[in-house]
């Protein structure tokens, strides 16, 4: 595979034309000793700038695996990527030289992850760690790498920064620790922030406070943001467009309103029913049934078929394409029409 220059990339803050960041059928395996498991197939979405994407679903449904590869993150072997692009500014970073990804990699993407405590080293400072940033892509001082990353931990309200930027990852709590994880993702002032389950295992206080935190880093800062989740309720208020995923391909996407109103997938209905709702109070809540499939040994057809109350006959035999069912929405399920009329047959 030929190489593509990095000097094909506008400047940093320049603008090129069409989307930020562009995913065009990408496909990712993982080679086992059981089999080749194919954890991305063919999934493909754009971010624009200023605007956020929500990819939602299951664990194990491709979601990380897809933000790892643009991260260009991924474990080479055993994972390969088969085919697809994954565009920024037009170029396909999949072509870049490693030399080029590290350059695009921290400055002009970044990434959050999932598990702050095990994100974060645990024989370093926070400051040390923030300030890294700096040193390494910077070329800064010690000293005045340091003074940065006071400056970033006063930009996401750790109080008395200047006091704590010599303290350890444990000796944060939880939501402290996942505002150090988007201060070092901030650092650089990147293009594109993927928000990979930011508020895993926080209280529902501290999630709304890491989600109003990040919206308002994207409004100062317009960058296009990649959120990550299994939780429709977090992204309510902070998303532009969702896809969601399941078995490793895209199932529905359109816009966070057309979702809420109407979902056109019964998989996307499914995970909508079962958000808790305070005028169901004593009602049973709802579960889809059944377990994800094993991307060892993937059901035939449609790959929620065994799951999906709207099942007929060609569902098991026939996997469903992407619909287009108007503007830009799509959902991969051939009885999208009694999905949205809320018609089981």
């Amino acid at each position: 595979m030929s190489k593509t220059s990095l000097d094909e990339l506008p400047a940093e803050g320049g603008r090129g034309n069409g989307p930020l960041l562009d995913v065009d059928n990408l496909h990712v395996e993982f080679a086992t000793r059981a089999g080749v498991v194919r954890a991305v197939n063919g999934v493909s979405y754009s971010l624009n700038p200023g605007e956020t994407v929500a990819v939602l679903g299951e664990s194990g449904s491709g979601k990380s695996v897809t933000a790892q590869a643009i991260m260009g993150i991924l474990d080479v072997p055993p994972a390969r990527i088969p085919q697809g692009e994954v565009r920024f500014h037009g170029t396909d970073l999949l072509k870049l030289s490693e030399e080029a990804r590290t350059q695009v990699r921290g400055q002009r993407i970044a990434m959050i992850f999932q598990d702050a405590l095990s994100a974060l080293n645990p024989v370093f400072t926070v400051g040390w760690q923030i300030s890294e940033m700096f040193r390494v892509h910077r070329g800064m001082s010690k000293r005045d790498g340091m003074k940065k990353a006071v400056e970033l931990m006063d930009k996401v309200r750790i109080p008395a920064a200047k006091q704590r930027v010599n303290d350890y990852p444990h000796q944060f709590s939880g939501g402290m620790r996942q505002r150090i994880m988007i201060a070092m993702a901030i650092a650089l002032d990147p293009e594109v922030l993927i928000a990979d389950e930011p508020t895993t295992a926080l209280d529902v206080t501290v999630q709304a406070q890491i989600m109003e935190l990040l919206a308002e880093l994207q409004r100062e800062s317009n960058m296009g943001m990649i959120l990550i989740t299994h939780d429709l309720g977090v992204v309510a208020d902070v998303a532009d467009k969702i896809a969601v995923m399941y078995a490793g391909r895209i199932v529905e996407n359109a816009s966070v309103h057309d979702i809420y109103k109407a979902p056109a997938h019964p998989y996307t209905k499914g995970l909508l029913e079962s958000i808790p709702r305070v005028d169901l109070k004593g009602h049973e809540l709802y579960a889809i049934k059944g377990l994800p499939p094993n991307l060892l040994d993937m059901p035939t057809g449609c790959a929620f078929h065994p799951r999906c109350p709207y099942r007929q006959d060609d569902c098991v035999t026939d996997a469903p394409p992407l619909y287009e069912i108007g503007g830009t929405r799509n959902s991969a399920c051939h009885y999208w029409r009694e999905v949205l009329d809320g018609d089981q047959g």
